[in-house]
This record gives C-alpha cells, sequence and structure tokens, in this order.
C-alpha cells in the first residue's frame, strides 16, 4: 500500500526568509521525488488528467519517474506543457488535477506539481530536444507574452508556423514577471522557459502596445491570423473616499516596482518604492498574499483586511499558511470605508465590520455590513489587491470585436474565436483573472483552433 501522506517538501525557515527574495519552496530531491511517485496507484481510468487543464499524462510521466527515466519523463510533460517549471510551481494542483487524484479520497493526493518540479529542473541543464515541423509559409502574430500568449507560440511554432510575440513591456512573461515575486516564482526560471519557445523560432518583440504602438487591423494585414492574450492588467478600486491619497498603491503597480523594476533593490536599480512600517493590505487573493509578503520581506508590519472570513480565502491555502508563518497578520470580516491621511500621505483607514450572509455567484457567502460597527487603523501604506480587468485599449481601437461588459473579450469557449474573422483570443482578457494553467489551456485550444483555421480558410 502506498504513504498515506506525501513527501513533504523542504522550504526555507520563515526567520530566514522574510530577509531574502530566494524561493521558498526547495523542491524534492530525488529520493523524496522516487518516494512521492511510488504513491501513484496507476488508475486505469485517471481522474487526474481530466482535472488538469492542458491534458498532461499525469500517470505516464509519473510512471516514468519510478523508473528513473527522468528526461522521458520531461518529454512526456512537454507534449501538452510548454512551461512546466511555471506550472509545476504557481499552478493550484490542489483544485484541478490533485483533486481529482483517486488518494485524496482517503488520505493525500500524490504531490503532482511538485513532481513536475522536479522533472522540470532535473532537466534543466539538459539540451532541450526541439522537435517541429518543416516551415509552412503562415504567419501568425500573438499580443502578449503571458502564459496564454507562450503556449499559443510554442504550439503553433511546433506546427511550422513564423510567429511573432508582441509584449508591450520590455521583457517577456506578462504576469508571471510583473505580478509573481521571486520567492514563488524566480526570474530565471521564466527566462529559461522563455529560451525554450524562442528556440522554436519564435521572433518576441518588446516595447509594443498593440491598439497603440500598431492596431490589430494593421496586424491584420502583414498576418494570416492574431491571437489577443493580453492579460487583465487593470486594477480594480474600492471607489471609497480617500483613495486618491499618496501610500495607496494598486497591487498592479506595487507589484510591477518590485518583480519587473527591481525597486527592492535600490538604488542599484534605479526604482525608488517608498514603504512605511505599517502596511495594509485589502484582499484575500495569491496578488494580496504576495503584497504583504514583499512588504514583510521590505521590514514593514503587515496586516491583510479581507471583509470575508478565513474559510472563504481564495488565496492557495499553501501560501496563506506561509503568510501566517512569516508573521503577517490577518483581520477578517471587515472592509474599508474611508482613507484619511496628514500632509497628503495616507496615515488612518476607517472599516466597516461584516457579517455572512447566503452565498453569492462565486459560492461564497456574501459579506454584508453590520450596522454601527466601525473601527479604524493607523497605517503607513495601504495596497489595493481586489482583482484586476482587462486593459481596454485594444478594444477602443478596433472595429467589430464584441466586448463584454467589464471589458473582456467575447470568445467561443472551445476554439477561442471572437467576432472578428480572424482573431482569437484566451487567458485573462477572456476570463478575468484566472490561473496560469488555465489561460494557458486556452491558449492550446486557440491554437488548434487557429492551426485549423489556416488550413481550411473555414471561419
Amino acid at each position: 500500500m502506498p504513504r498515506r501522506t506525501r513527501v513533504p517538501m523542504r522550504e526555507q525557515n520563515p526567520e530566514d526568509r522574510i530577509k531574502n527574495f530566494d524561493e521558498v519552496a526547495l523542491g524534492y530531491s530525488e529520493d523524496e521525488a522516487l518516494l512521492e511517485a511510488d504513491r501513484c496507484l496507476n488508475c486505469p481510468k485517471p481522474r487526474c488528467i481530466e482535472g488538469c487543464p492542458v491534458g498532461i499524462d499525469i500517470p505516464a510521466f509519473i510512471s516514468l519517474i519510478k523508473e528513473r527515466k527522468y528526461r522521458e519523463a520531461y518529454r512526456k510533460i512537454k507534449e501538452r506543457d510548454s512551461l512546466p517549471a511555471i506550472t509545476g510551481r504557481v499552478c493550484p494542483q490542489e483544485n484541478q488535477c490533485e483533486k481529482t487524484c483517486v488518494l485524496a479520497r482517503t488520505g493525500e493526493p500524490v504531490a503532482i506539481g511538485r513532481l513536475e518540479r522536479f522533472v522540470a529542473d532535473y532537466c534543466v541543464e539538459d539540451i532541450q530536444e526541439i522537435k517541429k515541423d518543416p516551415p509552412n509559409g503562415k504567419r501568425i502574430a500573438v499580443v502578449g507574452s503571458g502564459p496564454a500568449g507562450l503556449t499559443v507560440s510554442a504550439d503553433l511554432a511546433k506546427l511550422g508556423y513564423s510567429v511573432t510575440l508582441f509584449e508591450a513591456l520590455h521583457l517577456p512573461g506578462g504576469v508571471l514577471t510583473y505580478g509573481i515575486p521571486d520567492f514563488r516564482l524566480p526570474k530565471d526560471i521564466i527566462k529559461r522557459e522563455f529560451d525554450y519557445v524562442r528556440a522554436l523560432g519564435v521572433e518576441f518583440i518588446p516595447n509594443v502596445v498593440v491598439g497603440k504602438t500598431i492596431l490589430l487591423d494593421e496586424l491584420l494585414k502583414d498576418y494570416g491570423a492574431v491571437f489577443i492574450g493580453s492579460g487583465a492588467g487593470a486594477p480594480v478600486f474600492l471607489n471609497v473616499p480617500g483613495e486618491n491619497l499618496l501610500g495607496i498603491y494598486s497591487a498592479n503597480e506595487f507589484l510591477s516596482r518590485i518583480n519587473l523594476m527591481r525597486a527592492h533593490r535600490f538604488p542599484e536599480y534605479d526604482t525608488p518604492l517608498r514603504i512605511g512600517k505599517k502596511v495594509l493590505v485589502v484582499g484575500g487573493g495569491n496578488v494580496a498574499m504576495d503584497s504583504a509578503r514583499v512588504s514583510r520581506r521590505l521590514g514593514a508590519d503587515v496586516t491583510i483586511l479581507y471583509r470575508r472570513s478565513r474559510e472563504e480565502l481564495p488565496a492557495r491555502l499553501e501560501e496563506i499558511k506561509r503568510a501566517e508563518e512569516e508573521g503577517i497578520n490577518f483581520v477578517f470580516l471587515a472592509t474599508p470605508l474611508a482613507f484619511s491621511g496628514n500632509n497628503g500621505w495616507v496615515d488612518t483607514v476607517e472599516c466597516q465590520e461584516m457579517e455572512l450572509g447566503e452565498p453569492d455567484e462565486s459560492g461564497r457567502r456574501s459579506p454584508i455590513p453590520k450596522k454601527g460597527s466601525t473601527f479604524t487603523l493607523k497605517v503607513d501604506t495601504v495596497i489595493i489587491a481586489i482583482g484586476n480587468r482587462p486593459n481596454p485599449i485594444i478594444a477602443k481601437t478596433t472595429q467589430g470585436l464584441e466586448i463584454g461588459r467589464h471589458g473582456e473579450i467575447i470568445v467561443d469557449p472551445i476554439t477561442g474565436k471572437t467576432s472578428k474573422v480572424g482573431v482569437f483570443a484566451g487567458g485573462d482578457i477572456v476570463s478575468g483573472s484566472a490561473t496560469v494553467i488555465e489561460a494557458m489551456g486556452a491558449g492550446r485550444r486557440s491554437a488548434m483552433a487557429m492551426h485549423k483555421y489556416l488550413t481550411t480558410k473555414v471561419w
């Protein structure tokens, strides 16, 4: 019988890691990976594959680990996932492939994500085998180099297409680069996976804002089809009094200053970041946890304010646990009513206590204000991490593109086809903020649909 509990993964000690930006999770050794792989039952009808948005043959790659055929396991994963070192780190496997693992019924599921990471890291020094079809003379434009865009680019390049990848920023990766701190996803991991995409022949053009630098309709004149994977980078705000005070950041700006512009290493890098001793983060998702844990590493006393209870926190459980281990405080069932300040800088937050009512559309119980129950918190810095919406620039500069009420592009959910002939879309620009692997799944589906369209010319 396999072990009921999974092999734990080594991590930096909390007292050490709050002083650095090095990766917290240290991964499996070979012996640990073999022990964990041995827990897999190799089910005749593996439900774990159904739980994976990109359809990795999970039992097959784990079987190869058991046989110590790590390079073959790596190639097996790569058949469906072009970014395994990334998805092995940040994919919420507990809600996807691991959730459907048979072992989860009576104990802990197989640590699929940790095994995927082990294989990807074990093969890091290998020359990656590049298999692709001969050039077919057809050109594809991809807008945005986040998980969806990278997946589309890799899949179509393997099929022989000439792919040009346009990115608004100076570095590739999209939200992987500007949104996720090094202690969760080191930048060299992103570079490694991106180098593989470039090795497939994908041309990368940075510093291009489609909709401003060049219009989508102009791309359609030069390319047979266009995929839009520009993400959801426009922050959502609370819209309460005082939110325009200095010292109040959107999580997008705050994390971009750290992750993309290296503000924590000022003056070595030119981007300054003013942060006080008392930081309040508003929100309860992974972005809120990232913002709080970055602030802790900058020496602040950090509190997370969330309008529901701990049970409703949408962040990954392991990230909540790590935040608690790092000394971050949580205040539940409360939301900001107003901010006030001194000399233009925020210094106080008035908060409303909440209670939970009936479940809303998300399945979580709705927060309801408790009449007459307010309190104040003294702060030096506030970070708003309550969600994002798509940047409207492409929608506003493109005719014939159907857009939803939140600025999302409307697509066929199976193919990623938009209302505009030759244009496909996927990832957060369609779904709103979602997971890396969900964006990659959308990218895979769109790549296959684009291939069919360019082969048949049938829309």
